[in-house]
């Protein structure tokens, strides 16, 4: 299966079962970046309390909606990577080296944008300078060693939705089937459910399509094996489609008469009636 089946003409090219898991998995999501997002923050606010370290709550709480807008601006990418990177399309031995270096692009995407918006948020509210170094030893190793836990979480995530929107695509209608009548230099491709019937006319069978008789070099018994049961033999020479049948007349002596959806009245021998 193509697992990107359903998701490449994007939004529109969804059925409403995709679109629910779409709409759903990023509701769930986004919760879960609000409830951690906050979780984070009155943790940090409380050991800071308990260790006796007074630092205003809302440069606490710039700590973590920067770093969740830094997460939020990468996911997009992560997403189409992830829709175009995966087995059998490409290997697993370049999946799993493209998974790390992509943890280090992300990681740098995310501390960027991160400690960017905190420089600004920082300048705003006069709060000084923001210093991202200094603070812990090295920074970035500490920064880098978070970030990938939260990588591979929204990594398998996407793949995940991803795996349950193909899940629900919509399977491609089968074409139409059709029978190939050759007729001199041309062959008619009739499409089995507007022959209306089919009659044996010696080593050929007469073929009833719309308002045309077309013979088709073929014998009854095969061309009705060949049609399946969308066809039913009313006489030994003659079959009808089922589908086609609107009335069917009886007579005392057990053959009868079928009339069919273009109003051509065909006989019926009592030996092929119709139940």
């Amino acid at each position: 299966m193509d697992e990107t089946r359903g998701m490449s003409g994007g939004w529109r090219g969804m059925n409403g079962t995709q679109r629910r898991i779409m709409l759903g998995a990023l509701g769930l999501f986004l919760l879960i970046v609000v409830v951690i997002m906050i979780a984070n923050a009155e943790s940090t606010l409380s050991d800071l309390a308990a260790n006796g370290v007074h630092i205003r709550p809302d440069l606490v709480w710039s700590w973590e909606w920067t770093s969740m807008i830094g997460w939020l601006s990468l996911y997009p990418l992560l997403w189409i990577a992830v829709a175009r990177i995966r087995p059998p399309r490409v290997p697993w031995p370049w999946v799993a080296a493209l998974l790390v270096l992509g943890s280090v692009v992300a990681s740098g995407w995310h501390i960027g944008v991160m400690v960017a918006l905190r420089h600004v948020y920082y300048d705003a509210v006069g709060s000084g300078p923001y210093r991202f170094f200094g603070v812990i030893p090295e920074r970035l190793l500490y920064e880098y060693r978070k970030d990938v836990a939260t990588y591979l979480q929204f990594v398998a995530l996407a793949a995940i939705v991803q795996w349950l929107i193909a899940r629900a695509a919509t399977p491609p209608a089968a074409p139409p089937r059709a029978l190939a009548v050759v007729d001199g230099a041309v062959t008619h491709h009739v499409p089995i459910d507007e022959i209306e019937w089919i009659a044996s006319a010696g080593n050929y069978v007469e073929i009833g399509w719309k308002a045309r008789t077309l013979l088709h070099r073929a014998t009854l018994s095969a061309t009705e094996e060949a049609l399946g049961p969308e066809f039913v033999r009313i006489h030994r020479g003659r079959l009808v489609r089922r589908a086609a049948i609107r009335r069917v007349e009886s007579e005392r002596s057990g053959d009868f008469t079928v009339t069919l959806e273009s109003g051509a009245e065909l006989r019926g021998s009592r030996r092929y009636r119709l139940s």
